[in-house]
């Protein structure tokens, strides 16, 4: 009767650890675990309080403990497994699952977990794993998100669409695997296709500057140039000084015959940028010419041969815009002769060299 007093005192008294575990009160629940002896749960009880207060040292010693009291015991291991490869002893839980897939060889989780491992030990071989867990269970979604991703890097997209393809039928809202699918059709500048499967993201909620900015590119390629322009100033609101995203926008507004806006974006890329930017500052001039601002668009060029003297056609635009902004026609005409004499063994000089033959014509028929 004694013994058998003390072995309900002793089971209740788990009742009581086990409840305040389940309360959130994991300090109390320690203890309370603490005061039990010869009992095979409580160090892998206490080792998941450990884990839920954040003690990871501690957790670890009570898994290992567990594990060493019930050797035969899979969740113990594959728990402790799974501790360990988060604290990063990564050989220790490798270890680990090699034996869950000695003793159970038909858990795909075993496989996938222990290439999880291989991943962040560098081992080339982590891929076969997660094949076997595929193999094992061909609707495992992040053993098939692991195969996919491995063959889009690789630029395999055949064998990535299938194993995406394989995946959304099981489970058609897995968002990783529509992400993976979009990315396949970017790369393989398949842009039509890929505008459905980056608009599936969004309609989900998933939204980042990587996901706008490549929708907007897919956009671009098509000439959609107002949905692009949507789409790449969604991604410049996570990164509002991206001088690059800004001056696209310009360039698409500028295909659009926006000047104003083209020239408002361009200007505010190139004031961020610490880079050489004849070609930006040339853009820029042209963008003023349509605008019929020619004493800006001339600034815009001279900024533009600062950055490269070398840049003829920078030199023809900054001509040309003297050309229409000037009145006085001797000055146009010193300004051709000069570009010439410069520049008479280039095939541009061709252009100065009929204009300049205009203006004298001009002239000529002035005095008449």
């Amino acid at each position: 009767m004694v013994t058998l007093s003390y072995a309900g005192a002793q089971s209740s008294a788990l009742t009581v650890a086990d409840n305040l575990f389940a309360e959130g009160k994991y300090s109390q629940a320690i203890d309370a675990y603490k005061t039990f002896d010869g009992d095979k749960t409580v160090d892998y009880n206490i080792a998941k309080a450990y884990v839920a207060l954040g003690n990871y040292d501690k957790a670890l010693e009570h898994y290992k403990k567990a594990v060493e009291n019930e050797p035969e015991n899979a969740l113990y291991k594959y728990d402790y497994a799974k501790r360990l490869m988060n604290s990063k002893k990564y050989e220790e839980a490798s270890e680990l699952f090699s034996e869950l897939i000695n003793t159970d060889y038909r858990n795909p989780n075993y496989h996938y977990q222990k290439g999880l491992v291989l991943e962040k030990l560098n081992d080339s071989t982590a891929q076969n794993r997660f094949y076997s867990a595929y193999e094992l269970d061909p609707t495992h979604q992040k053993a098939i998100y692991k195969l996919a991703r491995f063959h889009l890097v690789k630029r395999n997209h055949e064998a990535s669409h299938r194993y995406i393809d394989k995946g959304l039928e099981s489970y058609p809202n897995n968002l990783e695997l529509i992400s993976l699918k979009a990315q396949n059709f970017y790369h393989q500048q398949y842009y039509t296709n890929a505008i459905p499967w980056f608009e599936r993201l969004i309609e989900n909620g998933e939204r980042s500057e990587m996901i706008h900015e490549l929708l907007s590119v897919c956009y671009s390629e098509n000439s959609d140039y107002e949905p692009a322009i949507e789409q790449r100033k969604l991604a410049l609101a996570y990164n509002p000084r991206n001088s690059a995203s800004l001056y696209v926008i310009g360039s698409w507004y500028q295909r659009l015959g926006d000047f104003a806006n083209a020239e408002k974006y361009m200007s505010q890329a190139i004031a961020l940028q610490d880079v050489p930017l004849n070609e930006e500052y040339r853009n820029l001039g042209t963008v003023y010419n349509r605008q019929k601002k020619y004493k800006e668009a001339i600034k815009a060029f001279q900024t533009a041969l600062k950055e490269d003297p070398s840049d003829v056609f920078t030199e023809l635009f900054l001509l040309r815009t003297k050309d229409e902004y000037y009145e006085d026609i001797d000055t146009k005409i010193s300004l051709y002769e000069a570009f010439i004499k410069k520049h008479n063994e280039h095939r541009l000089s061709d252009f100065a060299k009929y204009r300049l033959t205009e203006l004298k014509e001009e002239k000529f028929n002035k005095k008449d």
